[in-house]
C-alpha cells in the first residue's frame, strides 16, 4: 500500500512538506511526488508510490484533463478494475486501478490523521488554501445495525444452509477471493505460519499461480525462535505444497531491540497487537531486504470472521459468539488489520487478505449462527471441514488447535509474551506503576508491559491516546493477559 498526504493553510509548505515526506516515505520506497493544488503554495499533497500496478505510467498525483481543477492521490486496490473499464467504457491516461474512482464522486482531498473507517472528509476551502470548514460524511452503505442486515443479498446469490451446499459455495468464493488479488506486476509472495489460514491461502495461491503459468516459484515466509511450533508447522505445509521456504530465525533480544520501531510504525500502544507485531515486523524486513516479493498474501482476519479465537469455546450462546465476531470484524482496524498493515507498509510491501474478501465474508456471516461456532473442541470447525477431502494441506496442520501468532513463534515452555514481561519487570519499577493513573488518565496501564509500551507511544505520538478505544482483551473469561496460552482451553488442548 502506497503512501498518501495532504497540506492545506501553510504559509511554509515546502518545507512542511519535506518534514511531512519523511513520516510515510516507507509506505512506497519505488517513487515520490507531490503536487501544488490548483497553484497555490499553501495547498498541497504527495505521494509515496509502491509500484504494483503500471510501474511506468501509474504516477501519483494525476491530474484529470477533463476537470482541470481536480486532482487524484489514492491508495488501495480495485481487483476488478480492467472489467469495470470495459463495461462503463472508460479511458485513461494510465492502467493505474484508481482511476475508477473518479467516475464515483471521491474527493480529492483526505486529510492524513487517523478516523473510523467507512468515512470521508470534504474540505471548503478559501482561495487562499485557508480551510474554511471540514465535514466528516459516512458512505452511503456504511450502517450501525448489525452487519448480518448486509449480507442477505449474498445468502440470495447462494441459497440454502445444507451442509455440502455450503462448503461447495465456501470452496467456490474462497478460491475467487484468491484469484482477483492476482493482479499485480511484481512478485507475489505468501506468509506461512503454519496454521490453518496461512496455510490454506498459500496452497491455494501455489495452485492458482501454476494456471496463470506465472514464471516464479511462490515464496513462503515463516518465523520464529528455535523449537517454535509455527517453523516446525510451516515447514510441513511449504514440503506438502512445494513452496520456495523461507524461515526466518529470531532470538529474544532482537524481537526487544525493535520494539520502539514496531510501536512507531503501529501508532498504537495495545499490549496483544504490540506482541503479535514484532514477528510481522521482522519477517517483513527479511523479505524487503532478500528478496524480490512486494505483494504479500497472508491469512488475516479469519479469526474474527470465524470464530478462531480460543475464547469463543466459551460463548453463552450461538447468538452471543455473532455479536462478538461482528463486533472483532468491525474494529479490525484497531488491531489485526493495523497490525498487518503497519508492519508490512514499514517496509515497502503490499499485504493482501483474501479471508476478508468482500463476498466470502458476506457469505460466511451469513450463515446460521449455529454454523459457525466451535464444535467437539475445535475452532473453526465449519472452515476446516469444508477443505476436508481437498489434499490442499496436510490433515494435522488442517487439523491443527489455533495457536496465537505471537505465541506460535516462540516454544511452548517460553512464550513471547513471558519473555517480554521478564524483560520488562526491570525496566519499569513499582512506583512508576503506583502513579500509572495520574501520568496516563486514557487507558490507564494495569501492567508493567502496558506501561512500558504507552511510554514508548507517547514519546513519538504524545497526546494521542484516545486512538486506541480500548484493549485488546479476550471475552467470557477472567483472563487478565490477552495470550492465548493463559486460557485454561489451550492448556487442555496442549495436554493432549
Amino acid at each position: 500500500m502506497c503512501g498518501i498526504w495532504a497540506l492545506f493553510g501553510s504559509d511554509d509548505c515546502l518545507s512542511v512538506q519535506c518534514l511531512s515526506a519523511m513520516k510515510i516515505a516507507h509506505r512506497g520506497p519505488d517513487a515520490f511526488r507531490f503536487e501544488n493544488v490548483n497553484g497555490y503554495t499553501n495547498c498541497c499533497f504527495g505521494f509515496h508510490r509502491l509500484a504494483v500496478v503500471d510501474q511506468l505510467f501509474g504516477m501519483q498525483p494525476i491530474r484529470v484533463k477533463k476537470y482541470p481543477y481536480l486532482w487524484l492521490c489514492y491508495n488501495g486496490e480495485i481487483y476488478n478494475h480492467k472489467k469495470l473499464q470495459h463495461h462503463f467504457e472508460f479511458e485513461y491516461q494510465t492502467k493505474v486501478d484508481g482511476l475508477i474512482n473518479l467516475k464515483h464522486s471521491m474527493t480529492p482531498f483526505l486529510k492524513v490523521e487517523p478516523f473510523l473507517p467507512g468515512h470521508y472528509e470534504v474540505l471548503d476551502l478559501k482561495p487562499n488554501g485557508k480551510v474554511v470548514s471540514v465535514e466528516m460524511v459516512k458512505y452511503h452503505n456504511c450502517r450501525d445495525e448489525p452487519l448480518h442486515a448486509l449480507y442477505d443479498s449474498v445468502e440470495k446469490l447462494f441459497p440454502g444452509f445444507e451442509i455440502e451446499t455450503v462448503k461447495n459455495n465456501l470452496r467456490i468464493l474462497f478460491d475467487n477471493a484468491i484469484k482477483k488479488r492476482l493482479m499485480t506486476d511484481r512478485r507475489i509472495g505468501c506468509l506461512l505460519s503454519g496454521g490453518l489460514d496461512s496455510s490454506l491461502v498459500a496452497a491455494i495461491l501455489l495452485k492458482q499461480l501454476k494456471e496463470a503459468q506465472v514464471q516464479y516459484p511462490l515464496q513462503t515466509f515463516a518465523i520464529g525462535m528455535e523449537d517454535s511450533p509455527d517453523l516446525l508447522a510451516a515447514r510441513k505445509v511449504a514440503n506438502h505444497i512445494g513452496s520456495e521456504h523461507h524461515e526466518v530465525l529470531f532470538n529474544s533480544e532482537e524481537g526487544i531491540q525493535v520494539l520502539d520501531e514496531v510501536i512507531f510504525s503501529l501508532e498504537t500502544y495495545d499490549i496483544t497487537t504490540v506482541r503479535a507485531s514484532v514477528g510481522m515486523y521482522l519477517i517483513s524486513k527479511y523479505i524487503r531486504k532478500n528478496t524480490d516479493s512486494v505483494v504479500i498474501f497472508s491469512g488475516e482476519g479469519s479469526d474474527e470472521l470465524t470464530q478462531g479465537y480460543i475464547y469463543f469455546h466459551k460463548a453463552p450462546s450461538p447468538e452471543k459468539a455473532e455479536e462478538e465476531s461482528e463486533r472483532l470484524l468491525k474494529e479490525l482496524y484497531l488491531f489485526d488489520v493495523l497490525r498487518a498493515d503497519r508492519t508490512t507498509a514499514a517496509h515497502g510491501l503490499e499485504l493482501r487478505v483474501p479471508f476478508l474478501d468482500h463476498r466470502f465474508s458476506s457469505y460466511y456471516m451469513s450463515l446460521p449462527p449455529n454454523m459457525r461456532i466451535p464444535k467437539n473442541g475445535i475452532e473453526k470447525h465449519l472452515l476446516r471441514e469444508t477443505f476436508e477431502d481437498s489434499n490442499l494441506i496436510p490433515k494435522e496442520i488442517l487439523w491443527r488447535p489455533k495457536e496465537a501468532f505471537s505465541d506460535g513463534i516462540t516454544s511452548v515452555k517460553n512464550s513471547w509474551f513471558r519473555i517480554l514481561q521478564e524483560y520488562i519487570d526491570h525496566q519499569v519499577d513499582d512506583a512508576a506503576m503506583a502513579s500509572a493513573a495520574q501520568k496516563f488518565a486514557v487507558n490507564t496501564p494495569k501492567t508493567k508491559e502496558g506501561y512500558y509500551y504507552r511510554q514508548i507511544f507517547e514519546r513519538h505520538y504524545p497526546g494521542r491516546a484516545d486512538w486506541l478505544p480500548h484493549y485488546w482483551m479476550p471475552r467470557w473469561t477472567s483472563a487478565t493477559d490477552p495470550s492465548a496460552r493463559t486460557l485454561t482451553h489451550y492448556k487442555a488442548t496442549a495436554k493432549a
